[in-house]
């Protein structure tokens, strides 16, 4: 913890929630959610909760994160926290269900009000 300034700044938790989209330059589907769901996501809860990194599936998986079976379709959005996978959505099922599915994953958190 620091002060700056008169304000407590409290150093940021190695399990915050983000968001992975793991998508490929030639996924039509990916190109679908970055139409539909991409402009608003970070505007939403979800996406305040557990912000989107995307991840270029070609490129391989980063460095410390550890998932629980392989990425095998774009797109596929993984939860994680602390480095390790808490669930996934594979492929872009519409906006409707991204959504409840997005808002499903965040209940499993550990970072869940």
């Amino acid at each position: 913890m620091a002060w700056a300034g008169g304000l407590c700044l409290l150093p940021a938790t190695a399990e915050a929630a983000e968001m992975l989209m793991f998508e490929r330059r030639s996924c039509p589907w990916c190109r679908r959610w970055d139409a539909v769901i991409g402009p608003i996501y970070p505007k939403t809860e979800v996406g305040r909760r557990a912000p989107l990194r995307r991840i270029d599936l070609d490129a391989g998986v980063p460095p410390g994160l550890t998932l629980e079976r392989p990425i095998r379709y774009t797109p596929t959005f993984v939860l994680a926290e602390g480095g390790r996978e808490v669930g996934r959505i594979e492929g872009y099922p519409g906006e409707d269900f991204f959504w409840a599915r997005a808002e499903r994953l965040l209940a499993r958190s550990a970072t869940s009000p």
